[in-house]
């Protein structure tokens, strides 16, 4: 039998894989074979990953990108072109939240950045990757959104707004892209322990009563969600295309 989660020969991207659930991705990737592009803002971490993942003898390869400027997504994308060739999978995972707080409050500025960095980059990236994903007739997009996108707040909006709209992008590119056997799908993480989201984790107000009201009593750990994007780009999933996998213990479970 073949095995259908190996990723060998196949090159990914993972944005934002530096620390937390996108370095647990990247590390799973590169477990399953993949030749793997890590990247982040922080020059410094990606040097750090690529020096890991390298000496734990993983094909890897770090770029420096701040996924909201357009033409550094596009170095990132050439980049990772050059050295291994043309994309088979993209795993968008860089986002930011750099506001908490209401709504009706928000600056509009920050609104705005929160959905270029989380949302409009993402859709960039998916341009500049499916014209060699269409040459080939295969490829698989993974954007890591959040349980926030099926929520409402009422300090952390503009976030789960953008989260949101990365499950609805999944699903309407799933449908143009579909044709030339390009997966798009979604993960939906709920409360993962990630520097991240460590202001919520590290707060027992807030997080006891999450615990409690998650089934599986536990937090996520970002090696949770590696799994699930292995999975989505593999073989596994030939036939899974527009869909959102939320991972979470449980916590979304209608009781």
């Amino acid at each position: 039998m073949s095995m259908p989660f190996d990723l060998s020969d196949k090159t990914a991207i993972v944005t934002g894989s530096t620390k937390g659930i996108g370095r647990a991705i990247a590390v799973a990737l590169a477990e399953a074979g993949a030749n793997v592009t890590v990247s982040s803002r922080d020059t410094e971490r990606v040097a750090e990953t690529e020096g890991a993942l390298a000496d734990a003898g993983h094909k890897v390869l770090g770029i420096p990108c701040n996924v909201g400027r357009k033409a550094e997504l596009q170095s990132l994308v050439d980049g990772s072109r050059a050295k291994w060739g043309p994309a088979d999978i993209l795993v968008c995972n860089a986002a930011i939240n750099p506001y908490y707080g209401p709504s009706m409050e928000i600056p509009d500025n920050i609104f705005a950045k929160i959905m270029q960095t989380n949302i409009q980059s993402q859709l960039w990236l998916t341009q500049m990757v499916v014209p060699d994903m269409q040459a080939r007739k295969d490829g698989a997009i993974v954007l890591v959104s959040s349980i926030g996108g099926l929520r409402g707040s009422d300090v952390i909006g503009a976030y789960n707004i953008s989260k949101a709209a990365d499950i609805q992008l999944a699903k309407n590119l799933a449908v143009e892209l579909g044709p030339n056997n390009i997966r798009v799908n979604a993960i939906a993480p709920g409360l993962v322990k990630t520097d991240f989201a460590r202001a919520l984790w590290e707060n027992p107000e807030f997080a006891d009563p999450r615990i409690t009201a998650t089934p599986m009593r536990r937090l996520g750990d970002p090696e949770d969600i590696a799994g699930a994007a292995v999975f989505l780009a593999s073989g596994a999933a030939s036939w899974v295309t527009g869909q959102t996998l939320v991972i979470d213990g449980g916590a979304t479970v209608p009781v």
